[in-house]
């Protein structure tokens, strides 16, 4: 998939940071990073994106492995990573999405920061992670902005769909 500038690809895979073209971008002057699995795609992530984007000229998403939704939640994909990043792919508030390959860890995620450069790190309130991702903010200049988090999660439509199965 492409973006519409200048025929980017919109999907990047990276076994670490050191194979990370940085020409993807340096076309973009204020970058928006996110990050996450994204798996099972809802309106308060839609929202997340829409509001992180409003905060730069671009949105760049760090989307997780299949083996970190299963070792962090505990469960199965729902989606493959290859169909999640086409998804995300797909709307129109995201600009670039990296897939992980692996489980990466905090010095992995370090150095993509450091590469990628954002101005903006965006979260979602009660991240897990955000003790973390405010040092990477610190260190690499960049603006820790957290967002509300939508009330209705995916977790919570894996839980109504297995209820309502039975």
């Amino acid at each position: 998939m492409y973006n519409g500038f200048m025929n980017q690809p919109k999907v990047a895979s990276i076994v670490s940071s050191d194979n990370l073209d940085i020409n993807i971008f340096k076309t973009y002057k204020k970058r928006v990073l996110a990050g996450g699995c994204f798996d099972i795609l809802h309106y308060g992530h839609l929202q997340f994106f829409k509001a992180s984007r409003e905060k730069g000229d671009s949105l760049i998403l760090l989307l997780e492995s299949d083996l970190f939704i299963t070792k962090q939640k505990k469960r199965s994909p729902f989606h493959s990573q290859q169909e999640r990043s086409e998804l995300l792919a797909s709307i129109c508030y995201v600009d670039v999405v990296i897939n992980l390959s692996r489980i990466f860890l905090h010095s992995d995620y370090a150095e993509i920061i450091k590469k990628i450069h954002p101005e903006i790190i965006s979260i979602t309130e009660g991240d897990s992670f955000e003790k973390i991702k405010k040092e990477h903010a610190t260190s690499y200049r960049a603006n820790l902005v957290s967002f509300p988090r939508f009330p209705f999660s995916s977790s919570n439509i894996l839980t109504y769909a297995s209820i309502s199965r039975n």
